[in-house]
């Protein structure tokens, strides 16, 4: 195994400088004297004493296990070995190592001539790639013992890798064109999987998570004098609770027939409170009322049809919660406290507001006023009130305060200026990957099919199992089944990846600047991403999210700490005991936001989802009952649902109610009716032409630094002109004469028509 051959690499060594001693045993001073010898053994000549010493770093890295009980000694000696390399600049060792080897054309050229590809072409990339990976992860997760010096080495080492001091770029960077280098068939040996996981947790560690992400939004808007938000939408998502699935219609026929036989269903799909998901039952309902519900419900099964077989089983929830007290033993500060009325507040744009009166205006007097929204003459008393009412729900965003800025600062460029921009991490990034975004999207989607189980093998797609397949093959059925677990497992994880690093760069990127977002957002619509991810989820998508592609006694540190048991075709077969894959659903949860965020006020990219039919996909994967992948479902049907027409939303009541439910209403939306809009024409050419090109002018005005620009002085001083030394080409002086007779005297000159035009 590689940690046999990490512990191995480490040992030797270390037993003559240490014979009779523990690494766990040593004081700081020594454990720092040996790092450093390790690090002067690391920039030898020598490809294979290199690696060796490289492996031992990683033995250090994983937690000297062999000298550890527990998996929580494991993980206590990992934590304090890491910020002992960093502080010993091993990161930035290992990164001119990683910086050799990828610009190694030996074993790239080695590797393209290769006709397969196995996990002995990337051994020294790997161990790395580990090292740093582990370096990054544990440095950027918080702990309870985490020590004072070890809270500023984190953020002596966040500030370093979002900063370009590696050749004058992130580190990020780096990673991006190891990703472009493979997909080009450059590099096919590149372990992906690991280049992918170091960036998505480099991303995560300078830029900050969705908690940062909303820590950033609230110091914005004050930045800008907004209101505050009206809700932290991360604690109301917690909050919500799954909603029984709508019945198909194949369920239905099949409930039908049953009854006809005269079977009566076993469990019928009954409508459920916003607690009856978890087994909870609502302490303001009465026993007999609910009884009465619960005998009415049966009744109606037939009508709403049975819960699929699967279903039973999937019911995504928490550890269940202690038993509640009586409420008339409960003091009142204990009380349980249930919200009233919808989960968020509902909002208004200007425009909102804005196109309301302008149609109440032409109705009522016969004329508008533009963009006026203070004006209420002539108009009805009830008008004044609805104007009232969208005023107190009007949120103004931020991106709508950044377009607005740009305007001006496209109008009156000389006079407002040159606009200051602060250097922050996700600014520096997106300066890094402007020249080549197009590159990065189109190859991280290129990745993301390969890694979809919708999609099929063809000779000409990347290989993305170069880091999983042994040089073997099987040869018995237990490590053929073993080898199919891990290469599923493998792509599980690059598709996690790759989800979570899109989602986080098009949040960070829409709060520094809405056009940032909209560039990567389009490079990502032309790269039909949109339709990519409708084909992930047209698939079993209860299946993929039940999948057990996890081999619990392989998993780090359990498989170090404890004895190895058999392996056998029974037990792998089984998979291990948990009912989900929550790497599977974390991934179809960030696809949906992806999607959700692509969409959300595009009509373009609206109707794309009505053309690639995404309604029966989309209601598919809300048979998944997990309250924050239905909340991105059911605004994904919320924004077409007037294209789909009267008929799809007569069958579909219980999906129309759900909407209303759990998604944030629009006062003058209507979502749930179409009237005039459903005859709207589309044109996507032109819609994202327009687009286009005010991210153009954007980008141009504010990194396009090159002399001479549009807006360059001039010298339009005669003498000064004339008086300027201009350098001519030598063989000018030799043809001087020439270019006189031709150009001058041989050229009749009119001077009175000269004259005259002055």
């Amino acid at each position: 195994m590689t940690q046999e051959c990490n512990l191995l690499f480490f040992h030797h060594p270390f037993r003559e400088k240490h014979a009779d001693r523990k690494w766990t045993e040593l004081d700081v001073a020594e454990q720092k004297a040996y790092v450093m010898r390790l690090l002067d053994a690391l920039e030898v000549t020598n490809r294979d004493r290199r690696l060796k010493v490289a492996r031992a770093i990683l033995y250090l890295a994983q937690g000297v296990f062999d000298e550890c009980d527990t998996e929580e000694d494991v993980l206590h000696w990992s934590r304090h070995n890491i910020f002992l390399l960093h502080g010993m600049g091993t990161f930035t060792a290992l990164l001119e190592l990683l910086s050799m080897e990828i610009d190694n054309n030996q074993a790239c050229s080695t590797a393209v001539r290769k006709p397969a590809i196995s996990l002995a072409d990337s051994t020294e990339l790997r161990v790395l790639l580990s090292i740093m990976y582990l370096m990054v992860e544990m440095v950027r997760s918080e702990a309870e013992d985490n020590k004072p010096e070890w809270r500023t080495a984190r953020e002596t080492f966040k500030a370093e890798l979002g900063s370009p001091l590696y050749n004058g770029e992130p580190f990020a960077l780096l990673l991006f064109t190891m990703v472009t280098k493979f997909c080009s068939m450059n590099a096919p040996h590149f372990p992906m999987k690991k280049v992918l996981l170091l960036l998505w947790k480099t991303i995560l560690f300078t830029l900050g998570g969705f908690e940062e992400l909303q820590e950033l939004k609230v110091r914005g808007r004050e930045r800008l004098n907004l209101p505050p938000l009206p809700e932290d939408s991360i604690k109301v998502v917690r909050s919500m609770r799954a909603a029984s699935p709508p019945a198909s219609a194949v369920e239905l026929i099949e409930q039908q027939q049953q009854q006809k036989r005269g079977r009566r269903s076993r469990r019928p799909l009954v409508k459920q409170d916003s607690l009856d998901t978890y087994g909870e039952r609502d302490p303001f309902k009465n026993d007999e009322a609910r009884d009465e519900e619960e005998d009415g419900d049966d009744v109606d099964g037939a009508i709403e049809g049975e819960v699929d077989p699967l279903d039973r089983d999937t019911i995504i929830q928490p550890p269940p919660p202690p038993p509640p007290l009586p409420l008339q033993l409960c003091p009142p500060s204990e009380r349980l406290s249930f919200p009233k009325g919808l989960p968020w507040a509902p909002k208004v744009r200007e425009k909102d507001i804005e196109h309301f009166l302008e149609t109440s205006r032409n109705k009522f007097i016969g004329f508008t006023l533009g963009s006026d929204t203070e004006t209420l003459v002539g108009l009805p008393r009830p008008i004044h009130e609805s104007v009232k009412t969208l005023k107190q729900h009007k949120y103004i965003s931020i991106a709508e305060v950044q377009i607005k800025r740009e305007e001006e600062l496209q109008q009156c460029p000389l006079t407002l200026g040159e606009e200051e921009v602060e250097d922050t991490p996700i600014e520096i990034l997106y300066q890094g990957m402007l020249p080549n975004l197009s590159q990065y999207v189109i190859a991280l989607l290129k990745l993301l099919l390969a890694a979809a189980p919708t999609s099929k093998a063809k000779t000409d797609s990347i290989n993305i199992l170069a880091d999983v397949l042994p040089e073997e093959m099987p040869i018995t059925v237990l490590q053929s089944m073993k080898l199919g677990v891990d290469v599923n497992r493998h792509k599980e994880i690059i598709v996690k990846a790759i989800s979570a690093l899109l989602l986080l760069l098009l949040k960070h990127f829409k709060l520094n600047h809405i056009y940032q977002f909209e560039y990567i957002s389009q490079h990502l619509v032309f790269a039909n991403c949109i339709p990519l991810i409708l084909k992930f989820f047209n698939q079993n998508i209860m299946s993929y999210i039940s999948a057990k592609n996890s081999i619990c006694a392989l998993d780090f540190p359990h498989c170090v700490v404890y004895e190895m048991p058999e392996l056998t075709a029974e037990s792998l077969e089984s998979g291990d005991s948990t009912q989900f894959c929550w790497r599977n659903l974390f991934s179809c949860i960030n696809l949906l936001r992806i999607l959700n965020k692509l969409t959300k006020w595009k009509h373009s990219r609206t109707m794309m989802l009505v053309v690639f039919k995404s309604a029966p996909i989309l209601k598919r994967a809300l048979k998944v009952k997990q309250a924050m992948m239905q909340l991105y479902v059911l605004k994904l049907l919320k924004i077409q649902t007037k294209y789909l027409g009267r008929q799809w939303r007569k069958s579909n009541m219980k999906t129309m109610s759900a909407i209303y439910q759990k998604v944030r209403h629009r006062l003058n939306d209507d979502w749930a009716y179409g009237n005039d809009i459903d005859a709207r024409p589309w044109d996507f050419q032109a819609e994202e032409c327009a687009l286009r090109e005010s991210i153009e002018r954007f980008n141009n005005r504010r990194y396009d630094k090159s002399p001479g620009g549009e807006f360059a002085p001039v010298d339009n001083c005669l003498q000064s002109v004339l008086g300027q030394r201009v350098e001519l080409p030598e063989d000018f002086h030799y043809s001087y004469e020439m270019w006189l007779e031709r150009e001058v005297f041989s050229q009749p000159i009119q001077w009175d028509e000269l004259l005259q035009a002055q």
